[in-house]
């Protein structure tokens, strides 16, 4: 089996220089999270682009942006379930059971509709002041 290999750009030009920084442990991991974040092979072409104000690319993913849209839509999604299922107890009820009690049951359903809908305000409310905090336009 023939494997090809890879090789590195470098420049024609010879290196003949190098320096020296001294950083702090602050300063060394505040450092490295720049490194990270720009996406260079090395730390010599990261350092280069910054003494020389070449133009790099930082790519950041927020996890847990995606994460909350993931779970607002499951959440929307078991709401959608809840709808059904309200509808399906209902036509029980009043299939099923006399006046009387049906309406015992009805007031019981509708007082925990109301908290549902107490708390999907709140969600909305979150979502809004999430938008409004996190996100860049």
């Amino acid at each position: 089996m023939n494997q090809k290999k890879r090789k590195l750009k470098f420049s024609q030009e010879k290196t003949e220089f190098r320096y020296s920084v001294n950083f702090t442990a602050t300063e060394h991991a505040q450092f490295l999270t720049m490194f990270e974040l720009s996406g260079l092979y090395s730390k010599s072409a990261f350092i280069r682009a910054r003494v020389f104000n070449e133009s790099f690319r930082v790519v950041k993913v927020d996890s847990t942006l995606l994460d909350y849209y993931q779970k607002l839509s499951e959440l929307f999604g078991q709401f959608r379930s809840i709808g059904v299922n309200y509808n399906q107890v209902v036509k029980e009820l009043k299939s099923n059971f006399t006046e009387k009690k049906a309406l015992a049951m009805l007031f019981k359903l509708e007082k925990e509709t109301k908290e549902l809908g107490c708390i999907v305000k709140e969600i909305v409310f979150l979502t809004n002041e999430f938008r409004e905090k996190w996100l860049q336009k």
